[in-house]
């Protein structure tokens, strides 16, 4: 049974940064792809990043809106990911998930809270 915890939300005045993580347990870690979605009030499930498994070189992608401001990377020593945001926006206030597909099985988290505001 593989399970997420994110940490690291909060509120953060506009401009600000935050550094989101996930901690994945049960499973190998390291041979999984994992990204970051987001919610907004009201809105749609959105794909924020995506970074693949170690074998595949850990190549990363991101959301047109979230380019040049926000950096997905893994310690998989450390079973993490970690979402770096920078230069937040009000825009980006929302509910931030972990998320991977493993053995054609969705895996989520349970979520962390990102507000921005002045």
């Amino acid at each position: 049974q593989v399970q997420f915890v994110e940490s690291g939300g909060g509120l953060v005045q506009p401009g600000g940064s935050l550094r989101l993580s996930c901690v994945a347990s049960g499973s190998t870690f390291r041979n999984y792809a994992m990204a970051w979605y987001r919610q907004a009030p009201g809105k749609e499930l959105d794909l924020v990043a995506s970074i693949t498994s170690a074998g595949a070189g850990g190549s990363k992608n991101y959301a047109d809106s979230v380019q040049g401001r926000f950096t997905i990377s893994r310690d998989n020593a450390k079973n993490t990911v970690y979402l770096q945001m920078n230069s937040l926006k009000p825009e980006d206030t929302a509910v931030y998930y972990c998320h991977s597909n493993i053995r054609w099985s969705n895996y989520w988290g349970k979520g962390t809270l990102v507000t921005v505001s002045s």
